[in-house]
């Protein structure tokens, strides 16, 4: 039997970003399930395997999230940067799965901790590229106010993304709430002015400027169905394809 080929990427570099609910195990009453991650770094090692430079942000909502300690009387500012060191937690975990699958990782943080990671330095970051390496970008923007949706869309505009993927728990951007309305329509293509005029909850709105900005379009999907990720990757109409 003839081998394998490998299927083409039509992208050459991307920016994926993952919520940090995906870590979790809420039946185990895991924040950080690492035979999930471990799952989730074989799905970004297809990926990388299709020649694709590969940059990923996590959240860090498992852990903790800055707008929900608000609420319980934790100062906005405090809660924020907890989020990011949250985020940074996730990206230490993401990192050493990618490792156990044989990749070259480097983690880089807007919030400096060098006996952890390295800071984040755009020539840096692109070297990494050169060398094969995967990038992952943790401690959000370093700043508070900004979600980490934000975060991915600034990191995927420095670096010159190709295109930002957002992965989601469902099949890409509804005209609803598909958990709570039946008849919540999927979009397969939206303009970002319709995506923000309609307020579809795909990303907050300074992420979507920053990707209007560098037209730098979005594919919102659903990370959990296998195979999603991969053929959107390869050019195939998968989720939600957000652009000009």
């Amino acid at each position: 039997m003839a081998p394998k080929k490998p299927v083409k990427s039509k992208y050459n570099r991307i920016l994926l970003k993952l919520s940090g609910e995906a870590l979790q195990n809420k039946e185990k009453n895991l924040c950080i399930d690492p035979e999930i991650v471990l799952t989730i770094a074989q799905r970004v090692k297809n990926v990388y395997d299709m020649g694709v430079e590969i940059a990923l942000v996590i959240g860090g909502g498992n852990i903790f999230r800055g707008m929900t300690g608000e609420g319980r009387g934790i100062d906005r500012t405090i809660g924020d940067y907890m989020g990011m060191l949250a985020t940074i937690i996730n990206g230490m975990a993401m990192q050493n799965a990618l490792e156990r699958t044989g990749l070259a990782t480097r983690v880089q943080t807007a919030i400096e901790m060098p006996r952890v990671a390295e800071p984040f330095i755009l020539r840096r970051a692109l070297r990494h590229f050169e060398k094969g390496r995967i990038l992952i970008f943790a401690g959000g923007t370093g700043n508070p106010y900004f979600s980490t949706d934000t975060a991915a869309a600034l990191r995927a505009s420095e670096i010159g993304a190709d295109v930002l993927v957002k992965a989601t728990k469902v099949a890409g951007v509804y005209s609803a709430d598909p958990m709570k309305d039946p008849n919540a329509k999927l979009y397969k293509r939206l303009r970002y002015t319709e995506a923000l005029s309609k307020s579809l909850r795909v990303m907050d709105a300074a992420a979507f400027s920053l990707c209007m900005e560098n037209k730098i379009p979005i594919i919102v999907l659903n990370f959990f169905e296998p195979g999603t990720l991969e053929q959107a990757i390869a050019g195939k109409e998968i989720g939600t394809l957000v652009c000009d």
